[in-house]
């Protein structure tokens, strides 16, 4: 079903492209300007120009159109010379993912390596008080698809539940419950050891709703005391990636999240000199604040995380066989 969709958008975009231009969303995301719902919202707010024209979305574009955001002339890159990169970030509890925040919090964004002409694109946002694998890229479609629910992508997390859980709970968790903003369920459960009224189990999701994974557990009177995401599609967390620390992930590991959902494979292309230093830098600096694990009861129970049994297949490759969930 899920690829049966992904051709079915392939299918209508082949179509579109017999039209003049491409849609204007899609070329700044595949430019790497932002996701596809960031870009259409910046349309929506009228900060886009055409030649000087307020772009309105389904607008397209050929490569003679001058494309402006705030006034600022974009120079998009012809797709020959497009480069996909992904990052894996290891985010700690306490910082958000906007870009800034006028209440002076720490940003996830402040982390990363700076991108000449493009912006990294967070896949799959965190809450504030959740830890763990972020995803950013500078390829919009790509993070489109990984996020979109037709492309049944799932995210697993590693969950502490404060309260009596029991097998009838589990079973209503994986059968769906009503939400405000309709059913969701876990697509799969499993204990994960922990000690007394705390019990850590690893759930997998098919989605991201706001919140989804909390208000699961919620509806059921239990409270969720520690939240990490361990695993988006096929990318595990390293267990050698620390807290507020992020790499590079390998051609071979970009090729297999596109082939996820659908894309062609896209070069990561080496760095020139001055620009490998300045993300070495970047990547060696200690963050300024970290939360610490300081007692065994906030500590995960040491495993591997398990393979989904529905939805997309994780398929650790080289490093990342040997990632485990770590300590939440």
């Amino acid at each position: 079903m899920k690829n049966d969709k992904i051709v079915m958008n392939d299918v209508v975009e082949s179509m579109e492209s017999g039209l003049s231009g491409e849609r204007l969303q899609k070329i700044l995301a595949n430019a790497g300007m932002g996701s596809r719902r960031e870009i259409e919202a910046w349309i929506s707010e009228g900060r886009i120009k055409i030649n000087g024209r307020v772009a309105q979305l389904g607008d397209r574009v050929v490569d003679a159109d001058v494309v402006t955001l705030d006034d600022k002339k974009l120079y998009l890159t012809a797709p020959e010379d497009r480069v996909r990169r992904v990052i894996a970030y290891n985010k700690p509890e306490g910082e958000i993912c906007t870009r800034s925040d006028p209440e002076g919090r720490p940003t996830v964004f402040a982390r990363l390596p700076r991108l000449r002409g493009e912006r990294w694109v967070v896949v799959g946002r965190l809450d504030i008080n959740t830890s763990g694998l972020l995803l950013f890229t500078n390829d919009g479609e790509l993070a489109n698809r990984l996020m979109h629910p037709s492309s049944g992508v799932d995210r697993e997390y590693a969950v502490r539940v404060l309260g009596e859980v029991d097998d009838d709970m589990i079973e209503r968790l994986k059968e769906g419950v009503l939400l405000d903003d309709g059913m969701a369920r876990f697509s799969d459960i499993s204990a994960a050891g922990g000690e007394g009224a705390n019990k850590w189990f690893h759930v997998t999701l098919m989605e991201g709703r706001n919140r989804e994974v909390r208000r699961l557990w919620e509806s059921q009177g239990v409270t969720v005391s520690r939240l990490k995401r361990v695993r988006y599609g096929c990318v595990f967390l390293p267990s050698r990636l620390k807290q507020g620390y992020w790499e590079e992930l390998s051609q071979r590991d970009t090729d297999n999240l596109a082939t996820l959902v659908g894309l062609p494979s896209v070069i990561v292309k080496a760095k020139d000199p001055k620009d490998a230093q300045a993300w070495k830098r970047k990547q060696n600096k200690r963050p300024s604040a970290q939360r610490v694990v300081k007692n065994k009861a906030d500590q995960e129970p040491r495993g591997k995380p398990r393979p989904s049994k529905s939805g997309a297949k994780a398929k650790p490759s080289g490093s990342q066989k040997k990632s485990r969930a770590g300590q939440a």
